[in-house]
């Protein structure tokens, strides 16, 4: 009978720890719900203006109000798979659909005073990021949150932004059915 509690006990501390980590942190009621990428550009150090997704890239944002996050982002019109099953891609397939796209999931907290986000991030298409806590300097005004990836982050100056547009509920509802 003992084992049974302390494996209940010990099940329920993990499945409650990703609540724990951004005790104290209240995600703003304005930031949950779902969102629309607009955007996502970088600037390089050299100062010219790159689109790795496209000018018009396909982008879903949603976070519920204990701050659970799920993001993708991916460019429109990559190249589709010639043999029809993703398990025989060629080398360039493989790299476009890697390189065309960007998931994580995880969770999110806002800390509006620094004007900074942070995701943890539990999953994602890169696995480096997997387990990691990646902060990022945001802006939010009209509905419009943009956030950009620190240069630091890439190595090589180039700071990465990602603009999203908030989706009244009842736009997403419509959409959804």
């Amino acid at each position: 009978m003992k084992t049974n509690v302390k494996f209940m006990l010990a099940s329920v501390a993990v499945c409650l720890y990703p609540l724990g980590t951004f005790a104290g942190q209240v995600l703003p009621a304005e930031f949950e719900g779902v969102w629309s990428m607009t955007s996502a550009y970088e600037i390089k150090a050299d100062g010219t203006r790159t689109t790795n997704y496209g000018e018009h890239p396909n982008g879903l944002l949603m976070i519920d109000k204990s701050g659970r996050y799920s993001l993708q982002i991916f460019r429109p019109n990559r190249p589709k798979f010639a043999s029809g099953d993703k398990t025989r891609g060629t080398p360039e397939e493989y790299r476009e659909a890697a390189l065309g796209s960007s998931t994580h999931t995880g969770w999110l907290s806002i800390d509006a005073a620094k004007g900074q986000l942070t995701f943890r991030i539990d999953a994602a298409s890169y696995p480096n990021w997997e387990g990691t806590q990646q902060v990022r300097e945001y802006i939010f005004k009209d509905g419009v949150l943009t956030y950009g990836v620190p240069a630091s982050a890439s190595g090589n100056g180039t700071v990465a932004y990602s603009v999203w547009q908030h989706l009244p509920h009842e736009q997403f509802s419509h959409s959804a059915r």
